[in-house]
């Protein structure tokens, strides 16, 4: 598939819902996977000013940010957040614009892509998602934690970016995928009665990803064997199967081959 995608992500929002320390450079080749170029890439900003005039700290984070992003060719878009008083408690209540117009830049540029890839969990966007793929654009979900589950319908494709190699930080001396290495995925397949299941991850970014049967050599994932004993103690097994928990766990080779081991509960619904 060749083509133009655009990439739209509210940078707070996925900041604050598990999406801390994203690599914008593994976004920008995962969303430009199957030869498509970037047409479009932004990275929408709620921007405190009174809070950078009082913080140097925060001043200087948040322009660090942005040079890292322009290297990699996104546009920062900052939105000032704006404070309100509630007449009624007295609270400040402070708000930003980013949804609005990260909402109005997807519909109006989507006219000159064909895939749009979103970064968000905010639910209100169902109605942006419908409009866009009126326009004949795909759109791709890609989130974190409290993720919309009716956002998730309305596009066409979702992943978790847990699942995506080298989105997110993972602490490991060995490449995701290698024997050794941490890794996260999914348990797709679990017998209660024999204590064991299986686990699928993804090995690298590319093409194919509807190929989810790592037996077929097209497929971009690998299945691991899981026993029951490597689940973490508090973790309720009546769960599985399901492809809704994401965990981590670490790749370890024994005579029956690739086994998971130390298998953690890292995002749930």
């Amino acid at each position: 598939m060749k083509g133009k995608v655009g990439i739209y992500v509210d940078a707070v929002n996925v900041t604050m819902n598990g999406g801390f320390g994203l690599r914008y450079d593994v976004l920008r080749k995962f969303a430009c996977r199957d030869g498509m170029s970037p047409s479009r890439m932004n990275v929408y900003l709620a921007f405190d000013e009174q809070r950078a005039e009082e913080d140097q700290d925060y001043r200087n984070k948040t322009t660090r940010f942005s040079e890292v992003l322009r290297d990699f060719e996104y546009k920062v878009i900052k939105k000032p957040v704006q404070y309100y008083r509630d007449e009624e408690t007295q609270e400040t209540i402070t708000k930003s614009t980013v949804d609005m117009d990260m909402a109005v830049d997807i519909i109006t540029q989507a006219d000159n892509l064909d895939k749009v890839v979103l970064l968000t969990n905010n639910g209100s966007y169902v109605s942006v998602v419908d409009a866009v793929q009126r326009k004949g654009t795909r759109v791709e979900l890609i989130g974190f934690d409290d993720m919309s589950a009716n956002l998730k319908k309305e596009t066409d494709v979702y992943i978790s970016g847990y699942l995506i190699p080298g989105l997110l930080p993972i602490e490991s001396p060995y490449g995701w995928g290698e024997t050794g290495s941490k890794v996260r995925g999914v348990c797709y397949d679990f017998s209660h009665e024999d204590g064991y299941g299986f686990l699928r991850f993804l090995t690298d970014i590319g093409e194919n990803l509807w190929i989810t049967d790592s037996r077929f050599e097209e497929s971009p994932y690998s299945t691991v064997f899981a026993h029951i004993s490597q689940f973490e103690d508090n973790f309720d097994t009546d769960f599985l199967p399901s492809r809704d928990l994401i965990f981590e766990f670490d790749l370890v080779e024994n005579d029956k081959g690739l086994v998971a081991e130390d298998i953690v509960l890292i995002s749930a619904p």
